[in-house]
C-alpha cells in the first residue's frame, strides 16, 4: 500500500497536473505540497493544517478526503507520551508563600471586623437631641 505522499502524488500526475497546480486549485504554498508529497509531515505547520492540507488536496484530485486521511492516521500510529516532571506530581508552595496569604487574610479579617462594626453600631448616642429624647420617651413611657 503506498504512502499518503505517493497516493497523492500518483493521482496527481494521472490527472496530469502540476504541483503549481494543485498549489493553486488547494492554496496549499508549493513546499508544502512537495513535503506532503514526500511524507514529511512534522516540516509541515501542525495536525491541524496537515489535515486541512489532506482534505484539500484530495478534494483537488476528486479523491475521497475520508480516505486519505484514514492513510495519513494509519500511517501516523504513533503517540508521544510526555512524562510528567517529579517535582509537578505534589506540588508545595514555597513556606514563605503559605505565610504571606495567612497574613494577608488575617489582616482582610480584621479590616472585615472594623467596617462591620462600624456599619452596625448603635446609632443613639449619634441620633440629634431632638429624635434621642423623643426616642427615648417614646421607650421608657
Amino acid at each position: 500500500m503506498p504512502s499518503v505522499g505517493q497516493f497523492l502524488r500518483e493521482h496527481r500526475e494521472m490527472r496530469g497536473m502540476s504541483v503549481e497546480e494543485i498549489s493553486r486549485a488547494t492554496r496549499v504554498p508549493v513546499s508544502s505540497v512537495e513535503r506532503i508529497e514526500s511524507d514529511r509531515f512534522d516540516e509541515l505547520p501542525g495536525e491541524v493544517f496537515v489535515r486541512g492540507f489532506l482534505k484539500s488536496y484530495a478534494r483537488a484530485l476528486g479523491v475521497a478526503g475520508d480516505d486519505v486521511l484514514a492513510r495519513y492516521t494509519a500511517s501516523r500510529r504513533v503517540a508521544w507520551v510526555t512524562p510528567l516532571p517529579l517535582s509537578s506530581v505534589n506540588p508545595k508552595p514555597p513556606r514563605g508563600r503559605r505565610f504571606g496569604v495567612a497574613i494577608a487574610f488575617v489582616l482582610l479579617l480584621i479590616l472585615f471586623t472594623l467596617a462591620l462594626s462600624i456599619v452596625l453600631k448603635p446609632r443613639g448616642d449619634d441620633m440629634p437631641q431632638e429624635l434621642s429624647s423623643r426616642a427615648m420617651s417614646a421607650l421608657g413611657a
